[in-house]
């Protein structure tokens, strides 16, 4: 603005400026058009007061897209600024999970339970899952936990439909709830549960996470009591249902993707061939799950079971 004032200044009061240059006719325009142009370029041009108020307008419509590209450039260096910092705190989120640093995680994470950002959320709704597992964490701040877990993953889900882990996270916090919703309302939510996991296996067939829980998902089903059965058949014209051989084919698969990913994965395969009365093989995966390294309170868990199970095993012998 200052530089138009000097401008401004400048310009010559009196009506000595000299006539402003001829537009030229064809290609530009009509004859018509061209003597018209001119004929308001004399105005202007004999009329100083006219003159600098154009002259004036056409500096600050410069000065105005000038102004714009700097907002402009300045918008997508904050863009980019915002990109970078999320990926930043998702790289302290993911090595702060690797730690088991589950506590901690959630305090990271929870600054930003605001975001829009579907990675962070479905990491938060992780992250406070993962808290309500600890066995510090009272009852009545696990179901708050549990309960809060699934509006996060919900709000990954609605901001990213194709990220998997999304799908994932969601179909789990949702089993989770069933928990304190009843087996009618974990019945009901079966075939979504289902459905999630299998999305899930579809947008990342290498997740062997996803392919353990579609697992889970039919081992449970293949055990369900009689009770429960006739319940899910008073909730669906065809109530789900599963085999051991299903849940067996995808606990392998699990291991195919990613073998020894997961203590758990490991345990099941030899509950399962116990299920299926091939008690050689129950043996060999359940030996791997009692002597998988424990890095979690939920590794440890299973190391007392699997060895449980194996106890049973001499005793029967």
């Amino acid at each position: 603005m200052a530089q138009v004032l000097r401008l401004w200044r400048s310009l010559p009061l009196g009506r000595s400026a000299a006539p402003g240059p001829r537009l030229p006719t064809g290609a530009a325009g009509s004859r018509e058009q061209c003597v018209l142009w001119r004929l308001r370029g004399a105005e202007v041009m004999g009329n100083p007061g006219a003159f600098k108020r154009s002259l004036l307008f056409s500096a600050l419509s410069y000065l105005g897209f000038e102004t714009y590209q700097v907002i402009s450039q300045a918008a997508v260096v904050h863009a980019a600024a915002k990109v970078f910092k999320v990926e930043e705190i998702l790289e302290q989120a993911d090595y702060l999970y690797e730690s088991g640093e589950t506590e901690k995680l959630y305090q990271l994470l929870s600054q930003y339970k605001e975001s829009e950002d579907a990675e962070l959320l479905w990491r938060l709704a992780r992250a406070s899952r993962d808290l309500a597992q600890l066995s510090g964490t009272s009852e009545g701040e696990k179901k708050l936990l549990v309960y809060e877990a699934l509006e996060y993953a919900k709000r990954a889900l609605e901001k990213n439909e194709s990220s998997f882990a999304a799908h994932k996270w969601y179909a789990i916090c949702i089993s989770d709830v069933g928990d304190y919703e009843g087996t009618k309302a974990k019945i009901a939510n079966a075939y979504v549960i289902k459905e999630h996991f299998e999305k899930a296996i579809e947008l990342n067939p290498k997740d062997a996470t996803a392919i353990h829980l579609m697992g889970i998902w039919c081992y449970t089903f293949a055990e369900m009591p009689w009770y429960q059965r006739r319940i899910a058949q008073l909730l669906f014209a065809t109530p789900p249902s599963s085999t051991y051989e299903e849940a067996l084919g995808y606990f392998h698969r699990a291991e195919e993707v990613d073998p020894n990913f997961y203590s758990k994965n490991l345990l099941l395969l030899g509950k399962t061939y116990l299920k299926l009365h091939n008690k050689k093989l129950a043996a060999f995966w359940l030996t791997k799950a009692k002597d998988y390294p424990a890095h979690t309170e939920e590794d440890k868990q299973i190391q007392t079971e699997a060895a449980q199970l194996l106890t049973g095993f001499s005793d029967k012998n």
